[in-house]
């Protein structure tokens, strides 16, 4: 095994916002509070300390007790739920929805990440407990982005009625699912583990949040993951004053539309808000709430209240209110003794929209860390790419690029014709000094048969090119194989495919690889042979 890593900007997949925030530059600072070191730490400490109130880490710690019923907990969990009731306890949080069989691969990494960050804090900080958390995206209606997997290129998909909070759905008819994955992966020593992983966690547990629960504490439990589901009454309580302010106030919609108009001048926005950002949660529904003719309708139903029903509501039944994107992450940070969440790029451009509103409420606005990115290279990849001579960089190039770099590096004859273009563009700018002692057509005539010249030049360059590229027949497909085997459909490999992948082909070796690999505060991609 063997780690190194390259800056994020070079692989040409992250935003200008987030490459703007790893650099610390000025038209990006006023959107977040600390930055993801050891001074922002220190800080983040000190603030978090101040407002998280004793009473808030009790109800906590009863309600994750209450959530691990039934499950098989290591006793590094077990500590670290109980060490949450200590003002020195202090939280690394990463979330991710109910993704069928974990879904894309970076799934680990943001979870891995929060486990890696919170050790490393805990060796700086020796005064301060750390613990790690995966925050279950249960609330969820979103079933189409999470009832599938990919698996060797093909897709491993959940058919079945959707409606309501994911976390709530059945996992009823997932014996199909498990039958069609069992049947790809084979009968070696790690395809059953994967086999038992899945059963266990689909066919005996009755909910899609229980068995997404149990899945990632099978996978992470030794390292003291704590998971944590929002669909929770005595969690929610201790939301009910922001609730009631979001219903009355709309202070949401004013603070973060302030924030967009500011943020929208240098970056593109990732969410909007609207008036209300709660929903209703029914039984096989989760709706929108509207305020409309001083009525409060729950969107799609025949459900109102009036101003003091909806109040009376919320004290009576806190669970059927559920935060949409843009208050989730509030609700998170308030039953949470917090420091910093972990997340993708577009995840952490929505929370840029956020300071603002955290402001107003008086609630602690976290360090943002962008997850750990990784790409997986084999020992015989790297063979091959040290043969072709492409660099890890390289591999990141689209492919036009990539195949023409090479051919031209591979070429006996020139066919960089940059150099003509440079001589030629010299020549006509004598040129134009003499056209402009006459008059001005002549001078347009000049400009025009410039442009001739050079698109001509071009064009026997892209000819050459793939005469050059036809030549070079071999060793166009071995680096066309070979990157899209890497780097399938040109999109980084841990959106398209699952973890268990290369489970099968490394087993338990491949998380214990990732943990030693992966450095949340380096702010770099990695790359990772096996």
């Amino acid at each position: 095994m063997k780690a190194t890593q390259i800056p994020f900007e070079q692989t040409g997949f992250f935003s200008k916002i987030m490459l703007d925030y790893l650099e610390q530059k000025e038209p990006i600072k006023s959107f977040y509070n600390n930055f993801p070191n050891v001074s922002g730490f220190h800080n983040q400490i000190e603030e978090k300390e101040k407002s998280f109130r004793l009473q808030s880490r009790l109800v906590l710690v009863d309600a994750l007790k209450k959530q691990y019923e039934g499950f098989d907990i290591s006793e590094k969990t077990r500590e670290n739920i109980q060490l949450l009731k200590l003002k020195n306890t202090f939280t690394i949080t990463t979330g991710h929805q109910l993704n069928l069989f974990t879904g894309p691969l970076y799934f680990l990494y943001k979870i891995i990440a929060a486990i890696n960050l919170a050790e490393e804090l805990s060796e700086k900080f020796p005064a301060q407990n750390f613990v790690p958390v995966y925050w279950m995206a249960t609330e969820d209606h979103d079933f189409e982005e999470i009832n599938y997997f990919n698996f060797d290129g093909k897709k491993v998909l959940w058919s079945r009625e959707d409606g309501g909070a994911v976390g709530r759905f059945s996992t009823e008819g997932l014996e199909s699912v498990f039958e069609v994955f069992s049947n790809q992966l084979g009968n070696s020593k790690n395809a059953k583990e994967l086999k038992e992983l899945f059963s266990k966690g689909y066919l005996k547990h009755d909910n899609l949040a229980d068995a997404t629960r149990f899945i990632a504490n099978e996978l992470f439990k030794e390292y003291g993951l704590v998971i944590v589901d929002g669909d929770d009454k005595e969690l929610k309580k201790l939301f009910i004053p922001f609730i009631k302010d979001e219903l009355e106030n709309e202070t949401s919609f004013k603070e973060v539309s302030k924030t967009v108009t500011s943020l929208e001048k240098n970056y593109k926005i990732q969410v909007n808000p609207r008036e209300i950002n709660l929903f209703y949660l029914g039984k096989n529904s989760r709706e929108r709430i509207i305020f409309e003719d001083g009525v409060y309708k729950v969107n799609n139903t025949n459900t109102s209240f009036s101003k003091s029903e909806i109040l009376q509501e919320v004290e009576k039944n806190p669970l059927a209110f559920s935060p949409n994107v843009i208050v989730r992450p509030l609700y998170q940070e308030v039953i949470l003794p917090n420091l910093c969440y972990i997340g993708g790029g577009g995840e952490i451009a929505y929370w840029f929209e956020l300071k603002n509103y955290f402001n107003k409420v008086k609630v602690p606005f976290p360090i943002l860390l962008l997850r750990n990115s990784v790409q997986v290279i084999s020992e015989k990849q790297q063979k091959k790419l040290d043969n072709l001579n492409i660099s890890h960089e390289e591999i990141f190039l689209s492919q036009h690029k990539l195949l023409s770099k090479k051919v031209v590096e591979n070429s006996a004859i020139e066919i960089d014709f940059n150099a003509k273009i440079n001589f030629l563009e010299n020549q006509f700018s004598d040129l134009k000094e003499v056209a402009k002692k006459t008059d001005v057509s002549f001078i347009n005539a000049v400009n025009a048969q410039e442009r001739k010249q050079i698109k001509g030049l071009e064009n026997l360059q892209k000819r050459l090119l793939k005469a050059e590229k036809r030549r070079q027949k071999d060793l166009v497909d071995r680096i066309t194989e070979l990157q899209n085997a890497i780097v399938p459909n040109q999109s980084l490999e841990e959106r398209q495919r699952n973890f268990s992948e290369y489970y099968l082909e490394y087993g338990s070796s491949f998380i214990e690889a990732l943990k030693k690999s992966l450095k949340p505060l380096d702010l770099e991609f990695t790359i990772l042979e096996l």
